[in-house]
C-alpha cells in the first residue's frame, strides 16, 4: 500500500508513523510581555536594575496601538460584545458570499444575535481571517510600520530580547527537526520529517485583540488564524478539550506552555505536560532560556523517555 498525504482537522498526515507535536501557548507573559510592563512587575523582578516607568510607558504605547488596530481595522467596536473562542466558531453560518463589495457599516449588524446576525458576524470573522493572513503590510502605511518596528526593537532591548527569543523559539517549534530517509520505488532517497509541529495559542484575552497582538508582535507567521483560541468566555479547559477533539490521532502529543494558574489546572486535567514560564531573571523557563531540550524532557515525563531522546537530537 502506497503512502498517502491528507489534511485532517488542521494537520497534514504524510506518514502513518509521523508524530505530531502540538504546542499550546499562552500569550501574555509567555510569548509576549505586556501586562507585566504596564503594572511594573517585570521590572520589579530585577531589583532596581530596570527602570519601572520606562516599562510602563512602553506598555502604554503597545496598548494604544492594539486598541487602534482593533477599532480601525478589525470591527472591534461592532463585535466587542460577541467574543467567540475562535474565528471558525460560526463557520456553519457562513454561506460563502462574496465580500468584495460588502458594506459592513450598513448591514444592520447588532443585537439580538439571532441566525441573521450570526451570518453577519461570520462574514466579519472571514474578513478578519483574510486580513490576518495578508499581514500588517497589506493595510498599514510605511510610516506606521516603521513606528511599530521601532517600538518592537525598543521593547526587545528593554526586555533583554524576550520578544525575539520567543519568536525564534516558535520558529524552532514550527520546523521538523528530526529527519528520516525514505526510499521510493525507484530507489531514490528523500528526506521527511519524523515530527510535524503545530503552534496553537490559547489566551484568556478576547479573540480580536489577541489576533492583533499576534500581528503586532510578529507571531502571525508561526501561529495561523485558525490556531488562535480565546478562553475569555469558555475557560481554558474547554478550549483544551476542543483542541483534543480537533487533533484526535494516536500519534499526537500535546504540551502546554504558560505562566497562569488556569492553564496549569487545565493541563493537569488533560494530563498534558506543562512548562510553567517564570519571568524572574536567571531562570531557564523564560525567554531567552527555554530550549527544545527542555520541552523534550517534559514530553518524556508524560509520553515516555524514548520521545525525549528523539527531541534532543
Amino acid at each position: 500500500m502506497g503512502e498517502s498525504t491528507s489534511v485532517t482537522n488542521g494537520f497534514s498526515q504524510n506518514r502513518m508513523d509521523q508524530k505530531i507535536n502540538v504546542y499550546i501557548w499562552d500569550m501574555d507573559e509567555t510569548l509576549i510581555l505586556l501586562k507585566s510592563l504596564l503594572n511594573g512587575t517585570y521590572a520589579e523582578a530585577f531589583n532596581g536594575l530596570k527602570n519601572i516607568q520606562e516599562g510602563v510607558e512602553i506598555g502604554k504605547m503597545w496598548e494604544k496601538h492594539i486598541l487602534a488596530l482593533c477599532d480601525d481595522h478589525f470591527f472591534y467596536e461592532q463585535i466587542e460584545n460577541c467574543n467567540k473562542p475562535s474565528l471558525d466558531a460560526l463557520s456553519q453560518y457562513d454561506d460563502g458570499g462574496n465580500l468584495s463589495d460588502y458594506d459592513f457599516n450598513q448591514d444592520g449588524f447588532g443585537p439580538p444575535y439571532d441566525d441573521s446576525n450570526n451570518i453577519k458576524l461570520a462574514y466579519r470573522h472571514r474578513f478578519i481571517a483574510h486580513r490576518y493572513k495578508q499581514g500588517l503590510h497589506s493595510f498599514l502605511n510605511q510610516e506606521m510600520i516603521k513606528d511599530l518596528d521601532e517600538l518592537y526593537d525598543m521593547t526587545d532591548k528593554y526586555t533583554d530580547r524576550w520578544l525575539s527569543s520567543a519568536r525564534i523559539f516558535l520558529e524552532e517549534c514550527s520546523a521538523g527537526h528530526k529527519k528520516t530517509s525514505l526510499v521510493a520505488a525507484d530507489g531514490i532517497k528523500s528526506s521527511a520529517s519524523k515530527y510535524q509541529h503545530i503552534n496553537l495559542l490559547v489566551t484568556s484575552g478576547s479573540l480580536i485583540p489577541s489576533l492583533v497582538k499576534c500581528l503586532l508582535f510578529r507571531l502571525d507567521n508561526m501561529i495561523t488564524d485558525e490556531n488562535v483560541y480565546s478562553s475569555w468566555e469558555v475557560g481554558k479547559l474547554q478550549c483544551f478539550q476542543q483542541i483534543k477533539v480537533r487533533f484526535d490521532h494516536p500519534n499526537v502529543r500535546f504540551c502546554v506552555i504558560g505562566d497562569g494558574w488556569e492553564e496549569c489546572e487545565a493541563a493537569q486535567a488533560m494530563r498534558w505536560p506543562l512548562v510553567k514560564i517564570d519571568m524572574r531573571p536567571g531562570g531557564s523557563h523564560r525567554f531567552p532560556g527555554l530550549t527544545s531540550r527542555t520541552l523534550g524532557f517534559y514530553f518524556s515525563v508524560v509520553y515516555g523517555s524514548s520521545d525525549a531522546e528523539d527531541e534532543e537530537e
